[in-house]
């Protein structure tokens, strides 16, 4: 038996006016996951526990399986083991978002979270840079992809309250910024930092493009290494996980599943959906599982994009899950697969929202009677199940 779980990061929306109504999954054009929903199941699942934040790394581990009660410490620990970064005991792991900030006399606002999506290439420039320049024996910095890289604090930290750039677009960000310059060894590294990014090559070429630059950094996501049975050892099963964050590979490293790295995945648009899916159908010739993610969705959303957003759905279903459902269909293995998303995004909002998520899942050996719904939220609800925990999902998805 073959199991897949296809995800769509952030695809869950609000109805929208200028959609007739509808919500951007239900307008798009999906018929792969609408085959799947019409002809499987069809269920909401809880993927934030109450109490916990709508991100990502919460609903992905739930997705997975895991209880984030049991094992979440923090995004960036888990970002941390995608880079092959081990956490000392005394060592905390923060997000370093490259961003853009606009300063205005005694006040901050976070003008892109993302320093306009900024290309892996130029941001490792700057982010080798910073640790040249700000670097320390308490702090170190570590590229990433795009916009999200990693620091690591060495020792204590005392009291810092950080949020999620991405929630406060186009807002005031005094002051969270205020509360770095507290501590004097963030102020002195801040310092350091601005005039670097500020007079840097890379933005003054972005600038010159009319660009948004990389004119600072953003902590956050911070935690210490969580503590994680893998895959293996709580399902008895083997598997592949393919995704261009880091964030999800690293919970990937921790849950025990091989990293397929796919060249051109970019976590937006112009990533490589046929790459992805030609990946994933190669790993289920060895693995049991596979669980491939699409960020583009998510960014879409957090740009507060409608027309993304939409594209991003379209081709995930027509360049991930048709060719994956297809080449299963075809490929004589019996198979569950599934269809989900992490969270939503709306793009009133441009954050994360912790409503139920519709899931579908499809079995090769079920006859055909199906819920005879699309895939949306509102025929998620419809359907009448609500699915408690990322264990119960993934249970299901095994079916045990």
């Amino acid at each position: 038996m073959k199991y897949i779980i296809l995800v769509g990061d952030g695809m869950g929306d609000l109805p929208i006016a200028e959609l007739a109504g509808k919500t951007p999954l239900a307008f798009a054009k999906t018929p792969a996951m609408d085959r799947i929903a019409r002809e499987g199941e069809l269920c909401l699942l809880r993927t934030v526990p109450e109490g916990f934040p709508p991100g990502s790394d919460v609903a992905n581990l739930s997705l997975l399986g895991y209880l984030p009660q049991k094992c979440y410490s923090g995004r960036a620990p888990l970002e941390a083991a995608s880079l092959g970064v081990s956490l000392a005991p005394d060592e905390i792991a923060f997000r370093c978002n490259l961003v853009t900030l606009r300063f205005a006399e005694d006040r901050v606002y976070m003008e892109d979270y993302s320093s306009g999506h900024i290309s892996s290439q130029e941001a490792k420039i700057l982010i080798e840079g910073l640790e040249a320049v700000a670097g320390t024996s308490r702090l170190r910095f570590y590229p990433g992809v795009s916009y999200r890289h990693l620091l690591v604090h060495s020792g204590e930290l005392g009291p810092l309250v950080t949020v999620p750039p991405h929630d406060y677009t186009g807002r005031e960000v005094t002051q969270f910024w205020q509360a770095y310059n507290r501590i004097p060894h963030l102020q002195e590294a801040l310092a350091k930092v601005l005039p670097f990014l500020a007079d840097h090559q890379v933005n003054r070429d972005r600038q010159a493009m009319q660009r948004n630059p990389a004119n600072a950094i953003w902590l956050w996501g911070e935690g210490k290494s969580p503590s994680m049975p893998t895959i293996r050892e709580q399902f008895g099963i083997e598997g592949s996980l393919i995704s261009a964050v880091d964030l999800l590979k690293g919970i990937g490293v921790y849950a025990g599943l091989e990293i397929l790295e796919v060249p051109g995945a970019t976590g937006y648009l112009d990533t490589n959906y046929a790459g992805k899916a030609a990946a994933a159908i190669e790993a289920l010739q060895t693995k049991d599982l596979v669980f491939v993610h699409v960020e583009a969705p998510d960014e879409a959303a957090h740009q507060g994009s409608l027309q993304d957003k939409l594209q991003a759905i379209e081709d995930f279903d027509g360049k991930v899950v048709k060719p994956i459902f297809e080449a299963m269909l075809g490929s004589g293995y019996d198979f569950r697969l599934a269809v989900a998303m992490d969270h939503w995004t709306p793009l009133a909002i441009r954050t994360h929202s912790a409503d139920p998520v519709p899931v579908a899942i499809y079995d090769s050996r079920a006859v055909r009677s199906g819920s005879g719904l699309p895939y949306d939220e509102h025929s998620g609800a419809q359907a009448g199940e609500l699915l408690a925990d990322g264990r119960q999902f993934f249970n299901r998805v095994l079916g045990r």
